[in-house]
């Protein structure tokens, strides 16, 4: 399949002052977007400039959520080049999520090359202060227009860039989670694992009332028993409990996040042992208390390594250690950025260049 360019001939205005770059709320001059007919296959990719998409109101997105999505970076590093973080794991994923909501998959070496051509006509856009990055998200939707419940006949595949500022502006803080004993996020069987918009929509409850009480994220238990800490709506979570590394295993209600798989790898080459299991709410609520616990903290696009302070569960919050960042957290949190950045050389082949 050929890759059309269009010209863009209004170029928008790109914000000055970097410390001003909000999370999604600016975008490029271009997209990328493809479509798919059931007779045709992919066809009609073309990087063409940003805007609206035009949608029949019956389009099945719009009834039936048949709808995935990612979020990965485009980084310019500290000798001026570009480069994405594992963009292949990413296009993956997108393209396992589309099995599991019954969505055409991809061609995975187009998706990428064109991703990368899109950079290119683009690198302007990669903003250059210090934690700042391209964010990127892929995007397919159904888009035939009929009302039944069936998978669609045509699709659009589309990717858009927002570049963004540094996650914690003011400095890495702690966050303070809410464990949710009411809501579920995930169950078995369901569509846990795929980066589908279903699943973000079914968190913003639960998220909503965490934020009335002071609280900056909300950690899931399993749906089954409400028992095993599971993961937070934006983020993997991670323990480092008796000196181990504890994760929530890969058993469908978990997303598979790049930024965990490769905080394991590093982990792993720091010396800690792993494990993949269900950790009771009661031992991370314990653990806190006696000191077992050590340090929590998120893995995650956006934030890459965010630092848990403390933990609420009906009604009781406690504490970890001193309330501010531990060592294990910064240090991963360094090893990964200093990876993104070219600070340190990529012993994994993580890095794309552009």
């Amino acid at each position: 399949m050929k890759l059309e360019i269009l010209p863009v001939n209004y170029p928008k205005a790109k914000i000055d002052d970097e410390s001003k770059l909000a999370f999604g709320r600016q975008f490029t001059d271009r997209m990328f977007i493809m479509e798919f007919d059931r007779k045709l296959g992919w066809h009609s990719a073309r990087i063409q400039p940003y805007g609206p998409l035009s949608l029949d109101p019956a389009a099945t997105v719009l009834h039936y959520s048949q709808e995935i999505f990612e979020g990965l970076k485009a980084f310019r590093r500290v000798d001026g080049s570009l480069a994405l973080f594992r963009p292949r794991d990413n296009i993956s994923r997108f393209n396992r999520s589309a099995t599991r909501m019954c969505m055409p998959e991809v061609d995975e070496d187009f998706l990428l090359d064109s991703l990368l051509e899109l950079i290119r006509l683009e690198a302007d856009w990669v903003p250059k202060s210090e934690g700042t990055s391209l964010y990127i998200r892929p995007t397919m939707i159904a888009s035939e227009a009929f009302l039944g419940v069936r998978p669609a006949d045509q699709y659009l595949c589309y990717i858009i860039l927002s570049p963004v500022g540094a996650y914690y502006s003011g400095g890495i803080a702690p966050v303070k989670i809410w464990i949710s004993d009411n809501y579920v996020r995930a169950a078995h069987g369901g569509t846990g694992e795929a980066k589908t918009g279903g699943n973000y929509a079914a968190s913003l409850m639960a998220a909503k009332e965490a934020a009335e009480k002071g609280y900056d994220q909300v950690l899931w238990l399993d749906a089954s028993e409400k028992k095993y800490v599971e993961e937070v709506g934006s983020m993997n979570m991670f323990f480092l409990y008796d000196d181990k590394i504890i994760t929530s295993p890969l058993k469908g209600t978990v997303l598979h996040g790049i930024t965990r798989r490769s905080a394991l790898k590093l982990l792993q080459n720091m010396g800690y042992q792993i494990e993949e299991r269900a950790l009771s709410v009661d031992e991370v609520m314990e653990g806190a208390a006696n000191g077992r616990l050590k340090e929590a903290f998120g893995t995650g696009t956006a934030v890459v390594i965010s630092p848990v302070g403390s933990f609420c569960y009906k009604d009781h919050c406690i504490q970890l250690g001193d309330g501010e960042p531990g060592e294990l957290t910064m240090k991963l949190y360094k090893e990964l950025t200093d990876i993104q950045y070219g600070r340190q050389p990529d012993k994994y082949g993580w890095i794309t260049a552009v």
